[in-house]
């Protein structure tokens, strides 16, 4: 397998415009001749779509939800990091770039990071200019607010829906696209197989979810931005319908897979409540500005109310563990911290699994109506989940499965190790190393639509002949087409007794016991046993109602489940091997005083899987990662 990054020479605050330089261009007669499928239509995948018919390309856009607008990136409430440093504070580009590497725990590769925090200042230009209703400050500039991880404010934000707004600024250019007839979208249609003919990717076999129709898409390159597989661990913050099935169909058909046990866990959660949930809500890290952290110093205060407890009798533990940071401390600090105090008996309300976000003192120094216009719409959804007013008591919160850094490897250009496929946002590994920084999906998200993928995309298409577009009726997409009937002939022909939520949740369960906050050998080595097991059960007792061509969520549901059963074994063979701690990959047996301890002597590198077919161990390749302009550091927010 070529894990050949391909970043440019150069000092690194030049290599993007370098690089930018010296790509081959299409000219705009020769676009209009080019056809580029993208799978997803999130921010990356509706950005790049808009983006490339914007430009020319002919674009078709296949998304799973009824309209782009349900698209997942919504969920992303607090905000936008960009260096524009408006508060005067001290940020910069290189700063945005620091911290980004710092808060990955120095598993990311520099020159892709850097590139992000360049083209960040760019993004919020962007979407100012298409109406996106950022907040402002009373002289009309940009506000901003702080997000973990940093000491400077340089989030922007529109109130706690910032990523709703930004998709739909996104979506306003790809309608437009749609309507000037560049852009075909593809509406509830799955991508359940990539095509590769002659070592490149071609095109996709999808499945019609209303008809169950089963047909082929071909295209001169393939664009992934299908978003991360967090649902394998059944409860998560993700949207039901978010899934590996695509990344790791590519991956099956030859592309690398990149880091698969980075996972992260996000503190601001609303605790799970009870068996009966099939998901989780997130509050907005941004509750972290100005809310407080806090548990019961003495365990016998657990059951009281929280205005029963006075302040010399609360630990407010973020503050004294981390007093830079204090509560904005990076996402997976402040989640193992928080399991820490709940683990120590200090945890309130059911189960003991949460701890409290105080907004008392907020209140107090800017007043309930200030309060309310900063959070009020996360407030009000929190109390009507809860049934609970949070600015009469404090919110309860807990970590929850979020966001995962791993992904299919990409280089530079954001090219996979199949050339052809491009993979963008959440679903490639490159930006966010072991641990994601708040606020900075969103500008993943977009700079790969908006400003990366336009030009990698034109350097690739500029070596590729605009005549020989891939039959859909091939041998290749025949082959594949079988592959996929074959999948679903075989689920629907099982008639076992079990549900599939009811496998889902039992994989789940396996996964957050053993392969979640806190991971070891004996636990990893148990889930490397008892998945298959779950597995061989699936195959044999799983029951699907319904048939193939027709509208059939059950079936829907058995294929995701089926590739999660396989992806988590693949997930929890990452960890083991990776004998370290860093960022969200938390090793119990490499800390030092409960923090994370670093191997970087023999782990300083990116673990890239390569599939070698049904019943045989992946290969585990590494692409090592060099530190020239941040140095090789222990990672200390305190």
């Amino acid at each position: 397998m070529n894990l050949d990054a391909r970043i440019p020479a150069g000092p690194i605050a030049e290599k993007w415009s370098r690089s930018k330089f010296e790509m081959k261009l299409v000219n705009p007669a020769n676009k209009r001749k080019h056809t580029v499928i993208v799978v997803g239509s999130g921010l990356a995948g509706g950005a790049a779509a808009a983006t490339l018919a914007e430009l020319g390309y002919n674009v078709a856009c296949f998304c799973f939800q009824d309209s782009p607008r349900r698209a997942h990136s919504i969920a992303a409430q607090g905000g936008i990091n960009a260096a524009k440093n408006y508060q005067n504070d001290g940020d910069s580009i290189h700063r945005l770039f620091y911290d980004t590497v710092k808060g990955g725990d120095f598993r990311a590769r520099e020159a892709n990071v850097h590139r992000l925090a360049e083209v960040s200042v760019d993004i919020i230009d962007q979407c100012t200019a298409m109406g996106v209703p950022f907040a402002r400050e009373y002289g009309g500039t940009l506000a901003n607010r702080s997000f973990g991880g940093a000491q400077v404010s340089r989030t922007f934000y529109a109130r706690g829906q910032t990523g709703q707004q930004l998709l739909l600024g996104v979506y306003a250019g790809l309608s437009r696209q749609i309507a000037a007839g560049k852009v075909k979208m593809f509406n509830r249609t799955e991508m359940l197989d990539l095509v590769v003919e002659d070592g490149r990717a071609v095109g996709i076999v999808v499945r019609d979810l209303v008809t169950g129709k089963i047909e082929s898409h071909s295209a001169h390159a393939v664009v992934m931005a299908t978003g991360g597989y967090g649902n394998v661990f059944y409860l998560s913050t993700n949207a039901k319908g978010c899934n590996v099935t695509s990344t790791y169909r590519a991956y099956k058909r030859g592309a690398g897979f990149g880091n698969p046990c980075f996972t992260q866990i996000h503190p601001t959660c609303i605790p799970v409540s009870g068996d009966y949930q099939s998901k989780l809500t997130l509050m907005s890290e941004s509750l972290r500005n100005d809310g407080r952290v806090w548990v019961p110093k003495n365990k016998a205060d657990i059951g009281k109310r929280p205005d029963q407890i006075p302040d010399e009798d609360r630990d407010y533990y973020l503050e004294r563990k981390y007093p830079s940071f204090g509560n904005l401390s990076p996402r997976d600090i402040a989640s193992r911290a928080a399991k820490e105090q709940c683990d120590d008996g200090r945890g309130v309300g059911p189960g003991g699994r949460g701890v409290y976000l105080d907004f008392r003192d907020a209140i107090k120094r800017d007043t309930e109506d200030k309060v309310r216009e900063k959070y009020g719409n996360l407030f009000d959804m929190y109390e009507r989940i809860t049934g609970e007013n949070p600015y009469k008591v404090p919110m309860r919160i807990y970590p929850a499965v979020h966001y995962t850094m791993g992904g299919l490897w990409v280089d530079y250009n954001l090219q996979s190790t199949i050339p052809g496929l491009f993979v963008l946002g959440e679903a490639n590994f490159s930006d966010h190393g072991a641990n994601r920084l708040g606020a900075s999906a969103l500008m993943q998200g977009l700079a790969d639509g908006y400003f990366i993928i336009p030009y990698t995309l034109g350097n690739y298409l500029a070596g590729v002949n605009a005549a020989q577009l891939a039959d859909p009726k091939g041998a290749a997409f025949k082959d594949a087409e079988t592959d996929v009937k074959g999948q679903i002939d075989k689920l629907l022909a099982i008639k076992g007794k079990r549900s599939v939520d009811s496998f889902h949740r039992e994989l789940g369960t396996l996964m957050w016991e053993y392969c979640g906050m806190a991971r070891n050998k004996e636990g990893l080595t148990a889930a490397l046993s008892k998945i298959p097991e779950l597995r061989e059960k699936f195959w044999k007792d799983l029951t699907v109602l319904g048939g193939a061509e027709t509208l059939n969520q059950s079936l829907e549901k058995a294929g995701r489940v089926a590739d999660f059963l396989e992806f988590a074994e693949l997930m929890c063979r990452d960890a083991l091997v990776r004998e370290e701690s860093c960022g969200g990959h938390y090793r119990t047996e490499h800390q030092v005083e409960g923090e994370a301890k670093r191997d970087d002597d023999n782990f300083c590198h990116a673990a890239v899987w390569e599939y070698k077919g049904a019943g045989n161990e992946p290969a585990r390749h590494i692409e090592p990662l060099s530190f020239e302009n941040v140095k090789l550091a222990t990672r200390s927010y305190k």
